[in-house]
């Protein structure tokens, strides 16, 4: 039974982690809305399993990054309260680790639904 309380406070902190980032994140309304309206999109034009599956995958990715980069940015803060060049940098490179992933899931995304809607 110790194995099993275990993993259930794992699993409440890894919960209490996504409710963190989904309802706290200044940025979580664009994922949010990005998230709905390609969902709805996919539904719209009837995209098969491996397009769904592309597109789930690229949502998770985009909601993962934007996790990592938040925690990175709070342990930044808390390690360098004050102004750090190389805090900023820290903050700087994990945002731009969101983008490129961004850029990523866009580009999949036009090519997945620009020849439907063509």
């Amino acid at each position: 039974m110790p194995f099993l309380r275990t993993w259930i406070k794992t699993f409440s902190h890894a919960l209490e982690g996504i409710r963190e980032l989904l309802f706290a994140e200044k940025h979580a309304g664009i994922l949010w809305l990005s998230a709905i309206a390609t969902i709805g999109m996919g539904f719209a034009v009837k995209l098969n399993k491996t397009e769904w599956c592309l597109v789930i995958l690229c949502i998770g990715a985009v909601f993962s990054a934007e996790a990592m980069n938040s925690a990175l940015e709070r342990l930044t803060d808390l390690a360098s309260p004050n102004y750090h060049p190389l805090a900023k940098k820290a903050k700087d490179l994990a945002a731009g680790a969101v983008l490129i992933l961004v850029i990523t899931a866009a580009l999949i995304g036009l090519l997945i639904f620009v020849p439907k809607l063509w």
